[in-house]
């Protein structure tokens, strides 16, 4: 290995079974200071038919703007390969022994 050269790291992280369950949400709110951002995620239900709507706080993470950042990325690129694979699965199927003109 060259002087320069880093070793391969590779993260080795564990979960607990019940941090491996994970949490649902179906709301977050984002905000953010001049040294964090702050996502909130809650589970709300919007079948209550009140003035207000109850839910509770699942999780809230406080990140760097550099992490902001690349979470925002690899959300983006998920999301984009989420979707290219989602609108193949909907192309019309093409009957191969009578392929159109």
């Amino acid at each position: 290995m060259e002087p320069d050269e880093q070793p391969d790291r590779q993260l080795n992280i564990h979960f607990t079974p019940e941090e491996m369950a994970g949490h649902y949400a179906n709301f977050a709110n984002v905000s953010h200071s001049d040294y964090e951002f702050t996502i909130t995620f809650a589970r709300v239900d919007h079948e209550f038919d009140g003035p207000e709507i109850p839910g509770v706080v699942v999780s809230r993470i406080n990140l760097s703007p550099q992490f902001m950042g690349e979470l925002l990325d690899a959300m983006q690129d998920n999301w984009d390969k989420f979707t290219a694979r989602e609108s193949i699965r909907d192309l019309p199927e093409v009957d191969s022994d009578h392929p159109e003109a």
